[in-house]
């Protein structure tokens, strides 16, 4: 088992309640409540955290020290309670690259993270910040916007551990797609400068102003530099926009007899063997009761004018591959369904090293974590606990979801693509923590994106070096893979 590190000493005050406290700066020497300083004294604060945690400092990182844990065995215990026969594909989609790798091993990143010079300046963090984990929604107005789409990992956090993991993710992705190395590292460094420009340009707003800020996702578009890939946008986009909840019904489901049901796909999606049982039909009716009583009143009512019909177990992403995940199938009157999708919520991988307590269910955590962070949620978004104490959350299967085209990115593509990222994440930590102390923090100059350049830059090796570990672990039979290459 891997060796995890003690838990930092809670204050009391720093615990969570019914809802997220609003974000505490963990400073000793800030003792002025932040409401009564004018913006510029903020910006001071900030500098002054530089004393603590200079700027140059974050560049710090070496592949090579001896006093880490090990990758594989923080790995193997994060898939602890996961359903057993799943627990292959995951490590099987992990071995495929080091990028797939880095998307899997957010526990790994968040203890490295956590041995690394830290601000110690807190905000509703993402925790697993990579740039396959931003995209373009709808929201309940039916605006497309672009953010953060990825909560699972969601907790109170110092705010350059997210910014870190992000650039990261561009030097890998960059590599994997056969770009130089400086070309990720500058995709990286044009993160933490979009970053901290945004980051300005939040603290020179009216809070509200700040708060109501998102991202157009057709204007992004807009700002496309290549012809070629802003038309394969906008058509990504419209394709989109046209799928509906029938689209997903003629996918996923299927009649049996006079009643539809969602179609098994194994080994990702398929009915649990019990079922059709009197005690698995009872776990259901308790949960989608439970879910409905997280929901505000006006969306119960919504909610309420659906059935529940079907649910099966749907395999997801990377890192959620094995966690207990399911597709469930509502109708409201016939042609007019509705797909929710719910994800076990496990404990978030940055807890063990954060300043708070989380006093809430896991799922509750993501639901709260992504309303504070993200500019508009999904209607749907609610929790519950299962009748076998496992956390869940819930949200809508698809709605206008876009995932970003990274596979394709050349070098220019991927800078435009991480100033999006960069954008969206200052936005969402601005909601939650002061932007003037981050800015003030930063500064103006390139110090700082500089210094978080050479991190994910060191950063990239360190994952290179875990992922062939992990293909070793792979070839002695340490884990076992399940390809699901036909």
């Amino acid at each position: 088992m891997a060796k995890r590190r003690e838990t930092k000493t809670t204050n009391p005050k720093h615990h969570f309640q019914s809802h997220f406290k609003p974000t505490l700066v963990e400073a000793s020497y800030l003792s002025k409540p932040l409401h009564l300083q004018t913006r510029k004294d903020r910006y001071e604060l900030g500098r002054a955290l530089r004393l603590k945690c200079s700027r140059e400092s974050h560049a710090q990182y070496n592949p090579d020290r001896k006093d880490r844990d090990d990758p594989i065995e923080i790995l193997i215990a994060s898939s602890e309670g996961r359903i057993e026969h799943l627990v292959p594909i995951r490590y099987g989609r992990m071995v495929s690259s080091p990028f797939a790798f880095f998307r899997g091993a957010a526990a790994i990143m968040a203890a490295d993270l956590a041995s690394t010079p830290s601000t110690n300046y807190a905000v509703q963090s993402c925790g697993d910040c990579h740039l396959m984990n931003f995209g373009a929604f709808a929201t309940p107005e039916r605006n497309i916007i672009f953010d953060i789409n990825d909560f699972d990992e969601t907790f109170p956090a110092t705010w350059e551990w997210d910014l870190k993991r992000l650039a990261a993710s561009f030097v890998i992705a960059s590599k994997n797609n056969g770009h130089r190395t400086r070309d990720g590292v500058q995709a990286a460094f044009y993160a933490a400068q979009c970053y901290g420009e945004k980051m300005r340009e939040l603290a020179e707003m009216k809070t509200l102003d700040s708060w109501y800020s998102y991202l157009d996702y057709e204007e992004l578009i807009e700002q496309t530099s290549c012809k070629k890939l802003k038309k394969l946008r906008k058509a990504v986009l419209k394709k989109a926009m046209s799928r509906n909840a029938l689209d997903e019904l003629v996918k996923l489901a299927c009649m049996e007899g006079e009643k539809p049901r969602i179609k098994d796909q194994p080994p990702l999606i398929y009915h649990d063997a019990d079922f059709d049982t009197e005690a698995f039909q009872e776990s259901v009716r308790h949960a989608v009761t439970n879910y409905r009583e997280s929901l505000p009143l006006e969306r119960r009512v919504l909610f309420d004018k659906y059935e529940f019909v079907d649910a099966a177990i749907k395999v997801v992403g990377v890192g959620s591959v094995g966690t207990h995940c399911h597709v469930a199938l509502f109708f409201a009157a016939e042609q007019d369904p509705l797909f929710l999708q719910i994800k076990e919520a496990r404990a978030s991988v940055l807890e063990p090293y954060s300043n708070f307590l989380n006093l809430l269910s896991n799922g509750e955590r993501v639901v709260a974590g992504q309303r504070l962070m993200q500019a508009a949620s999904d209607f749907f978004l609610g929790h519950f606990i299962g009748k076998a104490a496992r956390h869940f959350y819930v949200r809508q299967l698809r709605d206008v979801k876009v995932k970003p085209l990274v596979e394709i990115f050349d070098p220019e593509h991927m800078r435009g693509f991480a100033r999006n990222c960069a954008w969206a994440l200052a936005r969402a930590h601005a909601r939650s923590g002061d932007p003037a102390i981050i800015a003030g923090y930063i500064g103006k100059g390139a110090i700082f994106a500089q210094a978080v350049s050479q991190f994910a830059s060191a950063y990239a090796k360190q994952n290179e070096l875990d992922h062939e570990m992990f293909r070793e672990a792979v070839r002695d039979g340490t884990v076992e893979i399940l390809s699901e290459d036909p």
